[in-house]
């Protein structure tokens, strides 16, 4: 070989040497924790994430479902098992901050790292088509009745839902503790007990809900939403007369240790995930709003929304 030639060869090299850390950090092949059992939110919202970042430019995307405990159980065998490992994702969001709050578990959010938030939507309730409970009202009149008759369904203790339960309950003269909550591991198993009337009432994201309403297995009461939901004929609980408004939002990690320049390669593949077709057609399609928030302000946010959720939780007798 050439003198010359050998040289643009190490050269080269050394270029592939020099990136390499930032090829890994922006995930070639990425895996995905999803704390919760299939068919909810959050794995809703990391497969549409993860087919999305491999538009973007990722290699493989790979799932792991683990729910229970509001997301607990999935973060701590997140945090346990990924240190350090830049192509390492988690999806996460409000509930999970409202979990890590009534359940106090052993692991802490603080020990993964924060990258960006993506989405932002309101709780739906409905009841069973064959419910004799028709509107808001109704549930509310059996609830001052007897608190305990009706079972509110949605996801792990602390969930949006079940803080807008207790915030309803509190709002329309009803001890919060009082409520019959039933928790969920996963969205799937909340729609089988819907449909099943197994609760009375049940909750989460238009999005989880939307198909069995159209086709009038579910009948949709409240939304918790300020004003109503573009396009959806349900109306809020402020106009039913109950002062109400909380959203949810969904968001995700990376594992705790990795470097900054690894955290900024991960946040700028995100970022362009956001901006592909894939992405926007997964807006659409599940009624989210696009809430792109990175960086320290996302820290800082996660930091401000669990002072918000602490002051509600405790104002509603759930902690």
């Amino acid at each position: 070989m050439r003198r010359d030639q050998f040289l643009k060869s190490l050269a080269a090299w050394a270029a592939i040497g020099a990136w390499a850390p930032m090829a890994r950090a922006a995930g070639t092949n990425i895996k995905m924790m999803i704390p919760a059992n299939p068919g909810g939110g959050w794995d809703t919202t990391a497969r549409a994430l993860g087919k999305a970042l491999q538009e973007a430019g990722a290699g493989s995307v790979s799932y792991d479902n683990k729910g229970g405990a509001a997301g607990a159980i999935g973060l701590a065998q997140f945090v346990n098992a990924n240190k350090g490992d830049p192509n390492a994702l988690m999806t996460m969001g409000a509930v999970m901050l409202g979990g890590i709050i009534t359940g106090k578990p052993p692991v802490s959010l603080s020990q993964a790292t924060p990258l960006a938030r993506l989405t932002s939507e309101y709780n739906v309730f409905v009841v069973p088509a064959d419910s004799k409970l028709k509107t808001m009202k109704d549930v509310v009149e059996q609830m001052k009745k007897d608190p305990g008759s009706v079972k509110w369904g949605g996801g792990s203790r602390g969930a949006t839902e079940h803080i807008a339960a207790a915030m309803i309950a509190r709002d329309v003269g009803v001890d919060p503790a009082k409520i019959n909550y039933v928790a969920f591991r996963g969205g799937g198993e909340a729609i089988a007990a819907i449909l099943g009337s197994n609760v009375t009432v049940g909750g989460s994201g238009y999005s989880e809900f939307a198909e069995y309403i159209a086709s009038g297995k579910m009948r949709s009461i409240a939304v918790t939403s300020d004003t109503r939901l573009p396009g959806r004929d349900v109306p809020t609980l402020k106009e039913q007369g109950i002062n109400v408004v909380i959203g949810n939002w969904r968001g995700v990690y990376g594992a705790g240790g990795i470097t900054a320049e690894q955290r900024k390669a991960l946040t700028d593949l995100i970022v362009k995930a956001t901006q592909t077709p894939s992405w926007a057609e997964a807006i659409k399609r599940n009624d989210w709003t696009s809430a792109l928030l990175t960086g320290a302000a996302f820290e800082n946010f996660v930091d401000a929304e669990f002072a918000s959720l602490r002051a509600v939780m405790a104002k509603s007798g759930m902690v």
